[in-house]
């Protein structure tokens, strides 16, 4: 059936049946009984309208989800879902945890070992056992390693942040160079531009780190990422993060298109 042919409800009903997967109705079924038009507006709005956007592929757009949940850390049944919900799309087990160590830049530890604890319940629940292989830039390559990533992904601005640390804290400086790009983007898992993404979608959802979400705005255009992807990761923070988020992450967009 076409899109055309179907209500805003229904359309947002058979969106939300690709990602939920269940045979024997939805999550929102409980809710739909004590608010029912909570529920209509998740599907209306949720997915009728953002989700089923052109854009970013579903499994980019489970990926921002559920960055941003993990990153705001105030929602693990949300994340739950979600963490699902990607495995649904096409997402694989170590996307998601990659998205999760990820997350220990900009959320921090307690966020990352809060959301790979809820990605374990989903795991063993599904019945997947994780790629547990470990990955580790050699000691000596560290910095090195970094600092091309950091160069590739951020250019002159991300060699600016770690230079101005030189004066106050040059070991903060190094620790951006050597873990976050070091040891965290170049693992496997995600290609850099997803990694972009879910940073991204983090940094919109938690709102208190301007510089680096305009940073990294400018860092997934440098790795292939569009502006118009940048847009939809933004309308899609709308529903998961506010239009508070949402409103100022655009904001944020507009200034590094201006500079």
């Amino acid at each position: 059936m076409e899109q055309h042919k179907l209500s805003r409800y229904e359309f947002g009903k058979r969106v939300l049946s690709e990602v939920e997967k269940n045979p024997e109705g939805s999550i929102l079924d409980d809710v739909a009984v004590f608010c029912p038009d909570l529920e209509r507006f998740v599907i209306e709005f949720g997915y009728a309208d953002v989700f089923a956007r052109p854009g970013l592929l579903k499994t980019e757009r489970q990926l921002a989800t559920i960055a941003a949940l993990a990153a705001m850390g105030n929602a693990p049944k949300q994340l739950r879902f979600h963490i699902n919900g990607a495995l649904n799309v096409g997402c694989t087990p170590q996307q998601v945890i990659e998205t999760f160590v990820h997350e220990t830049i900009y959320a921090g530890f307690p966020a990352a070992l809060n959301a790979v604890s809820v990605a374990r319940e989903v795991f063993s629940a599904r019945g997947i056992a994780p790629d547990v292989s470990q990955h580790q830039t050699e000691a000596t390559r560290r910095f090195d390693t970094g600092s091309k990533l950091l160069k590739e992904i951020d250019g002159a601005g991300g060699t600016a942040v770690v230079e101005a640390l030189a004066d106050i804290a040059p070991d903060l400086g190094r620790f951006i160079v050597e873990y976050s790009f070091g040891d965290v983007y170049a693992r496997p898992g995600l290609t850099l531009k997803e990694r972009e993404l879910v940073t991204v979608a983090a940094c919109i959802a938690l709102g208190t780190c301007v510089p680096q979400l305009r940073l990294h705005m400018q860092g997934y255009l440098n790795v292939g990422g569009t502006t118009e992807e940048l847009i939809e990761i933004i309308i899609q923070m709308a529903v998961y993060a506010g239009f508070p988020a949402a409103l100022n992450g655009l904001s944020h967009l507009r200034s590094v298109l201006t500079d």
